[in-house]
């Protein structure tokens, strides 16, 4: 049995690569998550990020995109086309273009610190 170094899941995870080996690719296509590392074998099976992703980018993307261009419409009044020129864009670039480091970032973070489903511990009744 082989043994890792404990690899940063901040540096591994923003990177979309393996937490375990730090080589190998973490995701097949934009968001899918490979079955395993193809370079050192780790089943990605105990990855479930779930809507932590979507989460993070809404509260860090969407929601300041949505601000400036409540701000744009309230302060400047311009036609529509202008919200399509500035506002589509700023928010297409803070929302999607994040989600894949923070993807990745979330499921090395369960890797690092072992996270799975939370479980009922039952006390034996006397």
């Amino acid at each position: 049995m082989q043994e890792w170094p404990r690899l940063s899941p901040i540096r591994t995870g923003l990177r979309c690569k393996c937490p375990r080996c730090g080589q190998g690719e973490l995701f097949q296509g934009f968001l899918t998550l490979r079955r395993e590392c193809q370079a050192c074998g780790l089943d990605y099976g105990f990855a479930d990020p779930a809507d932590g992703p979507a989460f993070f980018i809404m509260m860090f993307g969407c929601i300041p995109s949505t601000i400036f261009a409540v701000w744009l419409q309230i302060n400047f009044e311009p036609p529509f086309w202008v919200h399509f020129l500035t506002t589509a864009p700023f928010m297409a670039l803070t929302c999607i273009p994040p989600l894949r480091p923070v993807k990745g970032w979330l499921v090395a973070s369960q890797y690092f610190h072992k996270a799975e489903q939370g479980k009922l511990a039952r006390r034996d009744m006397p």
